[in-house]
């Protein structure tokens, strides 16, 4: 936890009511998943919703699906002729987030693909308004590098976990906290765009393509 309890359970207090299907959601995750701390949830899902209603994308990338909570929380801002692709390898966890995707008013907007992300990318012939980066830590920059180029000026990439459950400042680094620092590095030199790192839960990168 970055920020104290205190002003966790405050933030959890004070913002906008769960919808009733992401709550059920948040419940099944709990209860059928070994890592439901992976779940956004409530505080984070409403921050994503927020981001999408301002830009009301075309097209959402996100890598890192698990159980679709963040999928659903991004779709509410599409515009009307919107698309969100999301995309997740763990086949598991991909059964609990299409059981929920089907009862959801967006159905028809997501399109979920199972499958290694790396591979899945370059065959998505689209520009991305928004994109949502939160699977494997280690490969944060690849996913970084194989969606730059598509995304439209102005738009959005948001890479989560990225402070680590505050790791990211403590030495030595792990290796898995090492290559998320180098990510962050590595943003922060990129002329094409330029960032902002919330500690809004695990922390945010906002990046926004110049």
């Amino acid at each position: 936890m970055i920020t104290p309890l205190k002003i966790e359970n405050y933030v959890s207090t004070y913002l906008s009511k769960e919808d009733d299907l992401l709550r059920e959601l948040d419940r099944v995750t709990n209860l059928r998943t070994l890592t439901p701390r992976m779940l956004s949830g409530h505080v984070q899902g409403n921050f994503l919703s927020i981001i999408s209603s301002i830009l009301r994308p075309k097209r959402i990338l996100e890598i890192g699906t698990f159980t679709g909570y963040s999928a659903l929380c991004l779709a509410a801002g599409l515009a009307d002729d919107g698309l969100i692709y999301t995309l997740d390898r763990d086949e598991e966890t991909a059964l609990i987030a299409q059981s929920f995707f089907e009862r959801s008013e967006y159905k028809s907007k997501i399109r979920h693909i199972v499958g290694d992300a790396k591979s899945i990318i370059p065959t998505l012939d689209e520009e991305w308004d928004l994109v949502f980066i939160d699977a494997d830590k280690e490969a944060y920059l690849v996913y970084y590098e194989m969606v730059i180029e598509k995304v439209r000026p102005s738009g959005i990439i948001l890479a989560d976990n990225i402070l680590w459950s505050g790791k990211i400042v403590e030495e030595p680094m792990d290796k898995k906290t090492r290559l998320i620092h180098e990510f962050n590095m590595a943003i922060a030199q990129d002329t094409r765009v330029k960032n902002v790192i919330l500690p809004l839960r695990d922390g945010v990168n906002v990046i926004m393509k110049k």
